[in-house]
C-alpha cells in the first residue's frame, strides 16, 4: 500500500547543510574518499566563510558551510559523541545526529569493506529488526535495514544504509511521545511510591 503525501510533492532532499572546520579537509573526506562531486562553491559575503555543494545522487546534495567564527564542536550536544555501540547517542534538541546514505542492497558488504580498506573506523553492520535488542547478527524476515556507521573528520556520524524490504502499515505501530512523557522513559515516574 503506496502512502502519499496529500499536501506536498516532495522529490527528496534538495540539500542537508552542515558545518565543517576545515573545507580543505572535507573536500578530501567527501569527494576523495567517499567519491561524491564537489557541484558547487559559494564564497559568502562579507568574509562570512564558504558553502560548498556534493552530488549524493538522485539530484540530493550534501552541503557544507565553513565559518571562520564558528563555535568548536560539541559532540553530545550538537552530535552523538560516539558511535552506536561505542558511546551516548543522544544529542540536543533541533541539532542533527547523523546522515544515512541509501545505497544498493547488492553493494552493502562491498561497500562495508571498501570503507574498512580506507583505514575509516566502522561499526559493525547492524540488521535493524523489532526484536527487544533492535539488531540481529543475521539477516531474516523481520528485518528492515541493514547499516554501518561511521564518522567524517569533524566528527559527524555518517550511515550507509540499506532497506531490506518494503514497509507497510503494520511498520508504523507506536504512539507519537510527547516532551510531557520524559519522565516515564527516564523511569522517574512510580519511583518514590506514588
Amino acid at each position: 500500500m503506496e502512502r502519499k503525501n496529500t499536501e506536498f510533492e516532495f522529490r527528496g532532499i534538495n540539500h542537508l547543510a552542515l558545518v565543517c572546520r576545515d573545507m580543505e579537509r572535507t573536500v578530501e573526506f567527501y569527494s576523495n574518499v567517499l567519491g561524491m562531486p564537489l557541484i558547487k562553491t559559494i564564497e559568502l559575503p562579507n568574509n562570512m566563510g564558504q558553502h560548498f555543494f556534493f552530488d549524493i545522487g538522485n539530484g540530493d546534495s550534501l552541503a557544507f558551510f565553513w565559518f571562520p567564527n564558528a563555535p568548536e564542536a560539541a559532540p553530545g550536544i550538537a552530535s552523538p559523541a560516539g558511535m552506536p555501540g561505542e558511546g551516548e547517542l543522544a544529542t540536543a534538541h533541533g541539532s542533527m545526529n547523523h546522515v544515512a546514505f541509501d545505497v544498493p542492497a547488492e553493494k552493502f558488504d562491498e561497500y562495508y569493506e571498501k570503507i574498512k580498506a580506507k583505514g575509516i573506523p566502522v561499526t559493525p553492520i547492524l540488521n535493524h529488526d523489532d526484536s527487544p535488542r533492535q539488531v540481529s547478527r543475521e539477516v531474516h524476515a523481520g528485518t528492515f535495514i541493514r547499516s554501518f556507521y561511521f564518522q567524517d573528520p569533524d566528527g559527524i556520524l555518517l550511515e550507509f544504509a540499506t532497506w531490506t524490504r518494503a514497509l507497510g502499515p503494520e511498520d508504523v505501530k507506536h504512539a507519537p511521545a510527547r516532551a510531557a512523557d520524559r519522565d516515564r522513559y527516564l523511569g522517574l515516574v512510580g519511583t518514590s511510591g506514588s
